[in-house]
């Protein structure tokens, strides 16, 4: 039997210090708890790898967090958990996320020796200025020199993140970043625009102005509603202009360098998140772990199969298969993936196929979309051509409303 492919996220929750927009789950953790972390994790990953004898991992993505904090050693054990307990193709993608100034030349290399064969590096901004107001842990100068240390490791595929639209900057700062950037050769290059979300230090200082920003009001700090249209404008001009391909809203690559865990999200894929609030979509059931660092570690050290229980208001009982080190699971009903397919798979500039929406759902996109494909078309927003869909230029400068309309009510 022809197995079934399979990502694998793997969480590790520690930084240095939380940065002022970042709410993801990450905090600071001493020494001692991070090996802690590391037993625990190599146990979860060898109870699911027994689990998964029938698929085959293409990707590995280890994120966080700062998984570059993590001693040298604890990176090398979580791999050979990985190596030991899945079947990995001999191709497959294997990411760690780094954060400048948590990387030595000695990380780099036992990354190499673990497998690991792309490194995603958190710049944010070359502008020290900006790198401070964000809370982040390095300079321009350190974040060279990280980038330096990785391709004299031996690392050819090297992502750089970026942000845009922060509180301060013009589109002149943001474009001496990009051309910064640009001048490295990194292989991909992902550009965000802030998001002021709820529960960071930047909600309290800028919530009101992300409120004004999203009218198209004038703002007190952040850039203005047509600022941030000139930095998504740049942003992409720029990148073409230096040889990248925008394949997603906020992705470019050098031709082939494609970040492939992220298109198995996009697209479906099933994937395994492993650690602390790692969530998983696995054959259209989604999980999360639970998200308390003891509960975790407690209850890691035998993990029990059992039987999740959600009540629905029509006074209907789902169950469904799940672990003790879940916080919840939820079935993805046929509708919720048609949502799925199109929400996930439009932000790809190469949009979705029409043979795969019949293939995964068997009927044909426009007896589930028709007015909705008419409307956007008529707006131009939307193409239909050679047996795909796809967001035009217009569309994606509106992608948040375009893909909102596949949204069931």
């Amino acid at each position: 039997m022809e197995k079934k492919e399979l990502e694998l996220y793997i969480h590790i929750p520690f930084c240095v210090r939380k940065c002022n927009y970042c709410d993801f789950l990450s905090f600071p953790a001493d020494e001692d708890t991070q090996r802690q972390y590391v037993k625990a994790l190599c146990k979860e990953i060898f109870y699911y790898g027994a689990h998964c004898r029938d698929y085959v991992v293409s990707t590995v993505y280890i994120g966080g967090g700062t998984p570059s904090w993590l001693w040298e050693s604890d990176m090398a054990e979580i791999m050979d958990a990985v190596h030991k307990n899945f079947a990995l193709l001999p191709d497959a993608e294997v990411s760690v996320e780094c954060n400048p100034g948590t990387v030595t030349a000695q990380k780099f290399a036992v990354y190499r020796q673990s497998g690991i064969n792309r490194i995603s590096l958190g710049l944010q901004s070359a502008q020290n200025v900006e790198l401070k107001m964000l809370g982040r842990i390095h300079t321009w100068e350190q974040f060279l020199k990280t980038y330096e240390l990785a391709r004299a490791g031996g690392f050819s595929n090297i992502n750089v993140d970026l942000m845009s639209s922060l509180p301060g900057q013009h589109t002149a700062t943001y474009a001496d970043s990009l051309q910064k950037v640009c001048r490295l050769k990194p292989e991909h290059i992902s550009a965000y625009s802030l998001i002021i979300e709820k529960g960071t230090p930047f909600y309290d200082l800028y919530k009101f102005d992300a409120v004004k920003q999203r009218a198209g009001m004038a703002t007190d700090a952040l850039p203005t509603e047509d600022e941030v249209y000139e930095m998504t404008q740049l942003t992409e001009q720029m990148l073409k202009e230096n040889g990248y391909v925008h394949y997603e809203v906020s992705n470019f690559a050098q031709p082939g360098y494609a970040c492939r865990h992220n298109i198995g999200y996009w697209t479906r894929v099933n994937y395994l998140g492993l650690g602390l609030g790692a969530s998983s979509l696995m054959e259209n059931i989604r999980y999360t772990n639970t998200r308390d660092l003891y509960t975790y570690l407690e209850q890691v050290e035998v993990i029990r199969e059992g039987i999740w229980e959600n009540k629905h208001d029509d006074g209907t009982v789902e169950q469904l298969p799940a672990t003790n080190l879940h916080a919840s699971a939820e079935s993805v009903g046929k509708y919720a993936q048609m949502e799925e397919f199109m929400y996930l798979g439009l932000r790809m500039i190469d949009g979705v196929s029409r043979d795969d929406f019949m293939h995964s759902f068997g009927m044909p996109i426009e007896a589930v979309y028709q007015k909705v494909l008419n409307h956007l078309q008529e707006e131009e927003l939307l193409e239909r051509r050679a047996g795909r869909i796809y967001l035009t230029p217009k569309g994606q400068d509106v992608s948040n409303y375009a893909l909102s309309q596949f949204l069931f009510d």
